[in-house]
């Protein structure tokens, strides 16, 4: 046992981390185990087949949660809990506060990493994060939860809060200047404070996706706290308050005063957010800039708990139809014509997705077991293509691609339609508007 602890001592950033993988590989085990019981309960005796396929099961559970569960979900809450804790035990051991640090650069680091890869998929997790709140989006998706023309404002506040943060660790206390210090934890200050708009923006109780990307902004704010409690305990016992040099002028020596009790850094430091605030905000008017776009950024978006606006309806945007899903590319690439409806739901339409439908109408009344074959092979390939066609682009390629098609489309329509245009015109039209 005391072999195991000097183990953890000396290596705990490699023990977190066979933690999480061990986690993830007992996790799909357990599940595993207790399905097969629940399959058989009253049987003691299984297979040599059954027994086989149950090992292979496992094995593959172990493998899969080694490889997404460990170090995707187990790893950055056994960071998120080893911060948390940290805020409220002070270690006395300077190599405990080495590996804390190295904790704090490594929660910091897969967290943007992580929180990168989730909002580059965001579309598939159902958050629009190019949709402003006037666009339409489609299905069940939302619009972006920070309005992108003020998050120049905000990514600074971000940036100054890192920065104040990287000042504060990587410096030597004893050579810093108090004024420094409190300046440093403004500037962290501020990042926090976006840090927690964030949270309250998108945080949800019911919503899994807003847990993990609630995850980085919580543990900066931890990190800020643990970094601002370690440091008011360094300097003192750094300081020894007898030796404060006093001036003539009694101002300077009472701030000199002031600044040389750590204990005042917290307040002082939110004094002097303000005027650095007022500062940030001056220079991105420079810029271009407005000052209200720190509120703004939270309040100018639709569908979230600090929005102001409502959206229009969301429209469909079938992943079964490959057509409706071109009309969802970009406007001077598709040109799209107006709202339509089907099945009772609101979808865009532009002029290739009604004369695609206009020729599978043909199609219908015209030769009917033609129509089912087509519709089965359409059925078949073209959902698996569909949905791979998440952005704009991908779109736009393919009302390209389908462009051919297209035409050949409203040549069979010419020729099979007395008034080829009025059908076209008429497709996904409501049908008590239908003439």
């Amino acid at each position: 046992m005391k072999n195991i602890k000097n183990f953890i001592s000396k290596k705990p950033i490699l023990c977190s981390f066979l933690a999480a993988e061990t986690a993830g590989a007992v996790i799909p085990l357990l599940y595993i185990f207790s399905a097969m019981l629940k399959s058989h309960p009253d049987s003691y005796i299984y297979s040599a087949s059954s027994v086989y396929y149950s090992i292979a099961g496992g094995l593959q559970g172990v493998w899969s949660g080694m490889i997404i569960l460990g170090p995707f979900i187990f790893y950055p809450l056994i960071l998120t809990l080893i911060n948390f804790v940290s805020v409220f035990i002070l270690p006395r051991e300077i190599t405990w506060k080495k590996h804390l640090k190295k904790f704090e650069y490594i929660t910091l680091s897969l967290g943007a990493i992580y929180t990168s890869i989730i909002i580059s998929g965001s579309q598939i997790l159902g958050v629009a994060m190019h949709a402003e709140w006037h666009e339409v989006v489609y299905n069940s998706q939302r619009h972006q939860p920070m309005w992108t023309d003020a998050g120049n404002t905000v990514m600074l506040l971000w940036v100054a809060g890192i920065a104040g943060y990287l000042v504060l660790s990587l410096s030597k206390l004893e050579k810093m200047p108090p004024l420094m210090i409190v300046l440093s934890i403004s500037s962290m200050y501020l990042g926090c404070s976006q840090c927690v708009m964030w949270c309250i923006q998108i945080f949800d109780f019911g919503d899994f996706i807003s847990y993990v990307l609630c995850l980085l902004p919580f543990n900066c704010i931890l990190i800020a706290m643990k970094t601002i409690r370690y440091k008011i305990a360094e300097w003192n016992l750094l300081k020894e308050q007898d030796n404060i040099q006093v001036t003539d002028k009694k101002i300077l020596s009472y701030l000199n005063r002031y600044l040389q009790n750590a204990a005042c850094w917290p307040v002082a430091a939110l004094l002097l957010a303000l005027p650095l605030l007022g500062v940030i905000l001056c220079v991105l008017a420079l810029f271009g800039q407005r000052p209200d776009d720190i509120i703004k950024a939270w309040t100018e978006t639709a569908d979230w708990r600090l929005s102001e606006h409502v959206g229009p309806p969301n429209a469909e945007a079938s992943e079964h139809y490959l057509c409706t899903v071109a009309a969802g590319g970009h406007a001077k690439i598709v040109k799209p014509l107006r709202m339509g409806e089907r099945r009772g739901h609101r979808v865009v339409v532009n002029r290739q997705l009604c004369i695609a439908n206009a020729f599978e109408q043909i199609i219908e009344e015209k030769t009917p077991r033609f129509h089912h074959f087509i519709r089965k092979v359409y059925d078949t390939y073209g959902f698996p293509l569909s949905r791979l066609i998440r952005t704009k682009l991908a779109a736009d390629i393919v009302y390209v691609l389908m462009k051919p098609l297209e035409w050949v489309f409203l040549a069979v329509i010419y020729l099979c339609d007395v008034k080829p245009e009025n059908r076209i015109a008429v497709q996904y039209l409501p049908i008590k508007n239908r003439i």
